[in-house]
């Protein structure tokens, strides 16, 4: 028999999905009436979390009163997407947003007034750090609620009912949680964003003991704004993603240098980003490179004409990039 309830639902979901992109989603049911969440997390890919299966399950769970609550899921750092929660908004806040540059992929209306808006900022993970004070902001700026503006705040899924009983018609009905509007890409302005963030954490302090031998620090004026902080936790990113501890010892990092360039050129990442996280994160930078920018701008150039790498795509690729032999490594000083 058709339901048209469970499409409506899985639509609603789509719609959501499609305009934040993520490899994982975590999930997490809250039960309304005792407020405490429902027994264990998971963590779907967006084909699992649109089978019928899975939508079933989460109506009916939300039909026994749990609220069903979502965030793009990177492990301990945000995976780029950033939540602000429109509580009582203004009805210009939208237009506002746009107007900066700060354009959300996603809006939602929780409930008829109550708005959650996620803003792309970053195709990388970022640290708990910037999220947060890039959430932070946003709510300042447009009049958000600065109680959800943590890096790992989870928002509402859409196609699903507000269990709260505030928000409840006077009829005793339950709102839906409604797409408002989708876009895809990261908001025009969100590189200021990143930059405003980062002038705002303080840089750890730097010891003699915590530099690695032949490390540089960060040179000043960047291009692209990126910190330190920042572009480690991305390099780390792909490394943990390919287990490039795990599986080569020691690590060719002229070819992992590759690998990272062209993910992250395949996110569409400027050339100068990527030099930057490749100066600032590559470890033991510039090692043994008579000419480190000269390094830069060849491995760059190199990783362009090659398709995207990607998760186990690149894994499965890595065993037979590391056996080439060393005229394939961008190596100025051989293995």
């Amino acid at each position: 028999m058709f339901d048209r309830g469970l499409m409506l639902t899985a639509q609603a979901i789509r719609r959501q999905l499609a305009a934040m992109p993520h490899e994982l989603y975590l999930i997490r049911l809250i039960h309304q009436p005792t407020k405490t969440p429902f027994p264990g997390e998971r963590l779907w890919t967006a084909q699992q979390l649109l089978s019928l299966a899975t939508v079933r399950f989460l109506r009916a769970r939300n039909r026994e009163g749990c609220d069903i609550y979502v965030h793009p899921y990177s492990q301990d750092h945000n995976a780029g997407y950033i939540l602000v929660d429109l509580d009582r908004a203004e009805p210009t806040v939208l237009t506002a947003m746009s107007a900066q540059g700060h354009e959300p992929c996603v809006v939602l209306q929780t409930s008829p007034g109550h708005l959650q808006a996620w803003v792309h900022v970053s195709s990388t993970p970022l640290p708990p750090a910037t999220a947060t004070a890039i959430g932070q902001q946003l709510a300042r700026t447009y009049g958000g609620d600065r109680a959800s503006t943590d890096w790992r705040h989870l928002g509402r899924l859409a196609g699903f009912t507000n269990r709260k009983p505030q928000r409840r018609f006077h009829n005793g009905n339950a709102p839906w949680v409604q797409v408002v509007s989708t876009r895809t890409g990261l908001a025009s302005r969100a590189s200021d964003l990143l930059r405003f963030a980062a002038a705002q954490i303080p840089p750890p302090p730097q010891t003699q003991d915590c530099v690695a031998p032949g490390r540089v620090l960060a040179p000043p004026g960047l291009s692209s704004g990126m910190t330190a902080p920042q572009a480690t936790a991305i390099y780390q990113t792909w490394m943990q993603r390919w287990q490039i501890a795990e599986r080569f010892v020691p690590p060719d990092w002229s070819i992992v240098d590759l690998w990272v360039a062209r993910a992250l050129l395949a996110q569409a990442m400027s050339p100068d980003q990527v030099q930057d996280i490749l100066r600032l994160a590559s470890p033991q930078f510039p090692r043994r490179h008579t000419d480190p920018e000269d390094y830069l701008r060849r491995t760059v150039a190199r990783a362009f004409p090659f398709p995207p790498l990607g998760g186990m795509c690149a894994a499965q690729h890595a065993t037979s990039m590391a056996a080439r032999s060393t005229a394939c490594s961008n190596s100025a000083g051989g293995r």
